[in-house]
């Protein structure tokens, strides 16, 4: 695997604001009349113009990725949907956004709605969508909101419902709530939830989305930032897109940053130009005063930990391997993965020198036991283990053998489940206990000389 180019200036990093265009600016607001200001719809307008096929390809050669996590190539995923069955074709735009430490759809959300509803069209004509849904998870209520103003204004203005643009295509959109379920971030569990069923992720094949998806129908499921990418990639062309960047994972990626830094926030960067310790040093400020960074989680919480002092041997474009520290990772989704973890949906959590990494762990372990939605017996039983072991070690009642333990019950989770919240819950757990592990054994050692042991022998087997 290539490494991208890496500038070798001494600059401070820098954003490159793209999607994130409106955001912060000066007297900003949501409404339509902001939006058609600079510019707004005008792609759209020029998109029902054009032919679809020369749109799909367009989107096929931006080489842009979904922005949601799988990190799926976009144009790809399109050009699987099912053209031949004669069946309608809907697109969903996932605003479920339910990744702990995730935090960058939500301000597109509530201060440039119609950037995505741009997008959102721009993709149902390329596609030739029947209708257009928008799934926001239950809490956004004001994004909710929000929404329905915005394609109320934008209906109002021809851009949404019938013959958009003064064309002969019509297509609306209906947004519906979530009901708090990060399992709907999946978007086999997100189509069943969005029919009116319980949101079981379902099992590919059959369930395909792109062949099988919302009412059986081929649907295709994008991400709230990768819509936005849509009208970019339409104005830009789909060649000049695929050159911002890093040529395997072009375009720009919202990072959002949070825990324990000086500015926390999001963040938006083209790949590979800068690095993970120039985003938190130079754009977030560093670590608090007194202060020094222990740990990061790069994706959201489901991505595997990185201990800050660890080392990697990568491999170079010409062959040779070289050692890069964390700091040094480029933020790009290749560099992430040839250090053992992945950038996940960007959402990147800090953790500094005062963090007990027991209990961080505990208190993932706690958030996926109780977000499982209980159909696969490994997730819907590990998942709880772990999270009765993280917190039986925490309140004093641990044994040397439970960190082994943990760890191998994360283990006999993966790959063995639907959908990828059993890898979700397991990799946080594999990786902290394998890079910190000296920690869960000073933490009962600490415990059973307190008193600890006196519990031990009275219960060795509690849980709760």
């Amino acid at each position: 695997m290539n490494l991208p180019h890496i500038k070798d200036d001494a600059m401070p990093a820098k954003e490159n604001r793209i999607i994130y265009s409106h955001i912060g600016l000066e007297g900003w607001n949501a409404s339509i009349e902001k939006y058609l200001s600079d510019g707004g719809y005008a792609v759209l307008a020029e998109t029902v113009k054009r032919p679809r096929e020369e749109l799909c390809a367009e989107v096929e050669k931006s080489k842009i990725k979904g922005r949601g996590g799988a990190g799926f190539p976009t144009g790809t995923k399109w050009k699987f949907l099912d053209r031949k069955s004669g069946k309608p074709i809907y697109l969903i735009c996932n605003a479920d956004e339910s990744e702990p430490g995730t935090c960058k759809d939500r301000l597109l959300i509530y201060q440039d709605p119609h950037k995505i509803i741009e997008g959102i069209m721009c993709a149902c004509y390329a596609i030739n969508a029947a209708q257009a849904f928008i799934y926001i998870r239950g809490e956004y209520i004001n994004g909710y909101r929000i929404l329905q103003k915005a394609i109320a204004e934008a209906r109002e203005r021809g851009f949404v419902g019938k013959n958009i643009c003064g064309s002969d295509y019509c297509c609306d959109i209906t947004v519906s709530r979530g009901a708090g379920c990060y399992v709907c971030g999946e978007e086999t569990g997100l189509i069943s939830s969005l029919a009116g069923g319980r949101a079981y992720p379902r099992i590919k094949p059959p369930y395909f989305p792109a062949v099988k998806g919302l009412y059986d129908c081929p649907t295709a499921v994008n991400n709230v930032e990768t819509v936005c990418w849509i009208p970019e990639i339409f104005k830009r062309g789909g060649e000049a897109v695929s050159k911002i960047g890093c040529p395997a994972d072009p375009g720009t990626h919202v990072w959002g940053v949070s825990g324990l830094v000086q500015k926390p926030g999001r963040y938006e960067i083209t790949t590979g130009e800068c690095t993970l310790g120039e985003l938190l040093h130079d754009l977030c400020g560093g670590p608090l005063p007194g202060r020094r960074f222990k740990a990061i989680i790069p994706g959201g919480s489901s991505m595997k930990i990185l201990r800050w002092d660890e080392k990697f041997t990568v491999k170079n474009a010409d062959g040779t391997t070289s050692e890069r520290r964390v700091e040094d990772i480029p933020l790009d989704s290749a560099s992430f993965m040839q250090c053992g973890t992945a950038i996940g949906s960007c959402g990147i959590i800090v953790m500094d020198n005062t963090i007990d990494m027991v209990e961080a762990l505990a208190n993932l372990s706690q958030f996926y036991a109780h977000e499982s939605c209980g159909q696969c017996t490994p997730c819907r039983e590990g998942t709880l283990w772990m999270s009765r072991i993280t917190k039986r070690i925490c309140e004093g009642w641990g044994r040397m053998e439970d960190v082994d333990l943990l760890k191998s019950v994360a283990d006999n989770i993966c790959g063995r489940t639907i959908c990828a919240l059993g890898e979700g819950a397991a990799w946080p757990v594999q990786s902290n206990v394998s890079k910190f592990r000296d920690e869960y054994f000073e933490k009962i050692r600490r415990q059973q000389a307190v008193g600890g042991q006196a519990r031990l022998d009275n219960n060795a087997y509690r849980l709760i």
